[in-house]
């Protein structure tokens, strides 16, 4: 893991303070930004979040799919996770947290646009990062590169249609032609511009590809922090005067996370798929692609919304929650490899990944 991504968590820190400070002192420069818009896009952030987005696509091998048949119980049980458990439960925690046990501690107008945020949040599946956890744990390389692509192939047609669906049993208004434009302009553009770009540095060889994310990655973590610094740059005043929210905003999301992860490690386990399948699982199910949420929230709500800011708090723990779920995870294989269900398939392959 490099620096940037094991200090995540400090890097959002000290884009708070500075978005805090530059929207009080440059209050003007700001609000030029945000009437920088077409058709209710904004321009710059448009700019910087197909940055952050599309070197992480270009890792996204589209080709992993014939694999997918390999390691289908793992596939399966993350597949649940991020498309039902994920999404649907998320929308249920920020009814029962934001809208009625912390209502009174929020402010009244954006009680919605939280709960809209977090929905943002959960049905949209860990696209970049993953790759790191999986690492950590000793995943099986190619199912979590399978595991992935399926999930963007899937995120392409089914976002939307989720996501307009949790709005509206929130009872909050679906701007459809906004989320449309927003499905169109973050997922579909980005995954079909970094696919071209891939297939044009691979006939140019693997070199050319690694020097091309050398210079993309330090572009794509600059462009990042620059658009959490425009966002509290016009949150700012607003945390100020409620630093509460974000702790708050908090709660569901940690729920979320460790409910997901341990529901899918067990469920692993249960069907008898190896451990090092069974980790990566886990934490796709737990994970987030909140570069894509936060785009959707900008889009959908505006940059001072309350669903801008759910989302960035999604970023701002990222990296320490999920540190910890991989340290559960790699602490608990000798428990999860005396499983029976992954003795016995174990058995039938022929291994033996676990000692008596």
């Amino acid at each position: 893991m490099s620096i940037f991504e094991r200090y995540l968590t400090v890097w959002v820190g000290l884009c708070i303070v500075a978005g805090v400070a530059l929207g009080h002192v440059f209050a003007p420069v700001f609000h030029l930004i945000a009437a920088a818009e077409i058709a209710k896009v904004n321009l710059p952030m448009a700019a910087l979040i197909w940055l952050m987005i599309i070197p992480m696509l270009i890792k996204v091998d589209f080709a992993a799919l014939g694999q997918v048949a390999r390691h289908w119980r793992g596939i399966s049980v993350t597949l649940l996770i991020n498309w039902l458990v994920k999404p649907f439960g998320m929308a249920l925690l920020g009814w029962i947290f934001i809208s009625q046990l912390f209502r009174p501690y929020l402010p009244a107008d954006q009680i919605d646009s939280y709960i809209a945020g977090l929905i943002l949040l959960a049905a949209a599946p860990c696209t970049a990062m993953v790759f790191v956890w999986s690492n950590l744990t000793k995943g099986e390389p190619n199912f979590t590169l399978s595991q992935v692509a399926l999930n963007d192939s899937i995120m392409v047609v089914a976002f939307a249609p989720i996501v307009g669906l949790l709005l509206g049993l929130s009872a909050i208004t679906v701007p459809w032609s906004t989320l449309t434009l927003s499905v169109g302009l973050y997922i579909i553009v980005p995954v079909l511009a970094a696919q071209l770009i891939r297939k044009a540095l691979l006939a140019k060889g693997e070199a050319a590809l690694s020097r091309f994310m050398a210079v993309m990655q330090p572009l794509s973590i600059v462009a990042l922090l620059a658009t959490l610094v425009m966002l509290f740059g016009f949150q700012g005043e607003q945390i100020l005067k409620q630093p509460l929210v974000i702790a708050l905003l908090a709660v569901p999301i940690l729920i979320q996370v460790y409910v997901n992860s341990g529901l899918a490690y067990l469920l692993n386990r249960l069907s008898g798929e190896a451990h090092c399948v069974a980790g990566p699982s886990a934490l796709i199910g737990a994970s987030n692609f909140f570069e894509l949420a936060v785009a959707a929230a900008i889009s959908l709500f505006g940059f001072q919304s309350g669903a801008a800011l759910a989302t960035v708090v999604g970023v701002l723990i990222e990296v320490p929650v999920m540190l910890s779920i991989v340290a559960i995870v790699n602490a608990s294989k000798p428990w999860y490899e005396r499983g029976q269900a992954v003795r016995k398939v174990a058995a039938a392959r022929g291994d033996t990944p676990f000692k008596a």
